[in-house]
């Protein structure tokens, strides 16, 4: 069933959220959210993928990118497929004490929808189309707050897994295209 949400055949910026079936809370674990970061940044060097504002959360991801090629589908497509496989591997393998928890959730949802052996994203991507500067600063500040509001982190630039960090003058995990407008600290 389509949601609406869909990314256009165009060079436009998006708004883009990852979840993860079952709201299961696989980024809090490092070996997880590495995963995501090492993808991500195979895609900017290789797939023309711009990125302007993230941040991993516990149990989703946040994006706000374009790609250069016109092809932001073929990214959310490939980004999902590789990022699966390399958490099933690890899933799968000795060191997940949630190991067999976490087989019953994904298998649940792979069944339920396509009949696959496992799932670990959910299909929906909720790509919102970045159509306003206004919209620009709210999505970002969305994003950089996610933290803060979870209580992770007091202010959102001391968060290690977001781009608050590359607002702030600070250095990040990944590199982001800053877009303009003034940053916000609230310390």
């Amino acid at each position: 069933m389509s949601t609406g949400y869909k990314i256009g055949k165009d060079d436009s910026a998006y708004y883009l959220t990852f979840q993860v079936v079952g709201w299961v809370d696989l980024f809090t674990r490092q070996v997880y959210r590495d995963i995501v970061v090492e993808s991500i940044k195979f895609c900017q060097a290789n797939k023309g993928l711009n990125l302007f504002a993230y941040v991993i959360m516990s149990n989703h991801v946040h994006l706000l990118a374009q790609s250069e090629q016109d092809d932001l589908s073929g990214f959310v497509r490939d980004f999902k497929n590789y990022t699966s496989k390399k958490f099933l591997e690890v899933v799968l393998g000795d060191k997940e004490s949630r190991r067999e928890w976490m087989k019953v959730v994904f298998a649940y949802h792979g069944k339920l929808k396509n009949k696959q052996t496992y799932q670990i994203w959910t299909h929906e991507s909720h790509a919102e189309h970045v159509f306003s500067q206004k919209f620009i600063e709210q999505k970002v500040n969305y994003i950089h707050q996610n933290p803060v509001r979870n209580g992770l982190v007091a202010n959102a630039e001391d968060y290690l897994y977001s781009s608050a960090r590359c607002y702030a003058g600070m250095s990040g995990l990944l590199e982001v295209i800053p877009l303009d407008f003034t940053w916000k600290t609230y310390r």
